[in-house]
């Protein structure tokens, strides 16, 4: 049998709080329908609701990616056995529960609280100072300029003064579109920054990623660290 249905949790609480990530530990399958379509057989499989509304599906391999799941904003309908999750791009995801072993709600750090690695860092620091090598005119407001769901490496503004929000990588993946995404959706709430765009800058990008940011209306810049640093380009040598 499965447990009373509850609110799914999503957004913040009153006086500005984090709603309980929430987790069930399931036998269930899945469907999903939108730029391509997929099938989840019955299996027990890890069903995740984080603060931020998304959705995601995960099996007991592979380090994070899951195997299906529906990035906020979403609507969460729950009905029973089934979970129907839409999101404003017609995409749906249904979720059948045949058996629910646990379930916990607990309320998590929605920060990132990671250091980044080296090239990162430096990437970062080099890039807000000034960040031409980005875009002509560009101008940093800000170094981790925090949202909700975590800090956004640079907030900037261009020639026109509209907010430009830059999240920077070692290596541009889609994971990479996805967060900047997810940040770009939160910015895009504040009416003091709004409309803000979106620019992944990385050493180098992935041609998957460069697709993924196109279509998503992102921009996408490769740069490299050694210009930055004000080094000397090499030299041509005969080999």
């Amino acid at each position: 049998m499965l447990p009373e249905p509850v609110t799914p949790s999503v957004g913040r609480g009153r006086a500005g709080s984090v709603r309980p990530m929430r987790m069930l530990i399931a036998r269930c399958s899945a469907v999903y329908d939108g730029r391509l379509s997929s099938t989840l057989t019955s299996a027990v499989r890890l069903v995740m609701v984080k603060a931020d509304g998304c959705v995601a599906i995960h099996a007991d391999v592979g380090a994070y990616k899951p195997l299906n799941w529906m990035n906020a904003p979403n609507h969460l309908v729950e009905d029973g056995d089934t979970w129907e999750v839409t999101n404003p791009k017609g995409e749906r995801l249904t979720i059948t529960f045949e058996q629910v072993l646990d379930e916990l709600s607990y309320e998590l750090d929605t920060e990132r609280g990671l250091t980044l690695d080296g090239v990162e860092r430096e990437l970062q620091l080099l890039l807000a100072d000034p960040p031409t090598h980005l875009e002509p005119g560009l101008k940093c407001v800000q170094r981790e300029f925090r949202t909700d769901l975590g800090p956004v490496d640079l907030l900037c503004r261009d020639v026109d003064g509209g907010a430009v929000a830059v999240e920077i990588k070692r290596i541009g993946e889609i994971d990479g579109v996805e967060q900047l995404t997810r940040y770009l959706e939160r910015l895009q709430r504040d009416p003091m920054l709004a409309p803000v765009r979106g620019v992944l800058a990385a050493t180098t990008i992935k041609p998957q990623a460069r697709v993924l940011a196109e279509s998503r209306g992102i921009g996408w810049v490769e740069v490299d660290l050694g210009v930055l640093r004000g080094e000397e380009e090499p030299h041509p040598r005969l080999f």
